[in-house]
C-alpha cells in the first residue's frame, strides 16, 4: 500500500452545519476523516480530512472563536479542485445522492474527465484527472 504524502496545502472551508457538511465530503465526495475536535452546541471547532489520492482540507463551523481570519468565512463561498482517478465513480455517488451537479461529467480540451458540483452549503467542487501542469 502506497502512503498518501502529507499535504502541505489546505483549503479552509466554514459551514454553517459542519457536521452535515463533514458527513457529505467523507460519505459521498470519499474523504477521510483524520481529526474532528467538537465545539460547543454540535458544532466543529476544527476538522481535517484527507483526500485519498494526496492532499486534504479542513473546517470549521461558523461563530467560532474569534480569531481575526476564520471567524469572518462565510459559508458557500470557496472552489476546491480535486484530482482523482475515479472520477466515474464519485460523479455517480454524487449524482445518487442528488447533490447539485454544476457541470456533468465531460473531457476537456486540457485532458481532464471532470465534473463539478455543490456541496449542500453552496462551496463549488470541480473532480477531475487533471493534476496540473508538468
Amino acid at each position: 500500500m502506497t502512503e498518501t504524502p502529507t499535504p502541505t496545502v489546505w483549503p479552509a472551508l466554514r459551514y454553517d452545519d459542519a457536521p452535515a457538511a463533514l458527513r457529505f465530503l467523507v460519505d459521498v465526495l470519499g474523504f477521510t476523516e483524520t481529526i474532528v475536535v467538537a465545539g460547543p452546541d454540535n458544532s466543529i471547532a476544527h476538522a481535517e480530512l484527507r483526500w485519498p489520492e494526496g492532499g486534504g482540507v479542513m473546517l470549521g463551523s461558523t461563530g467560532g472563536p474569534a480569531d481575526g481570519v476564520h471567524d469572518a468565512m462565510k459559508p458557500g463561498c470557496s472552489c476546491v479542485c480535486v484530482v482523482s482517478d475515479n472520477v466515474d465513480a464519485i460523479h455517480a455517488k454524487v449524482r445518487a445522492a442528488g447533490a447539485d451537479i454544476t457541470a456533468e461529467l465531460h473531457d476537456t480540451d486540457y485532458g481532464s474527465h471532470t465534473f463539478s458540483l455543490r456541496d449542500p452549503e453552496g462551496n463549488s467542487w470541480t473532480i477531475g484527472t487533471y493534476r496540473g501542469a508538468p
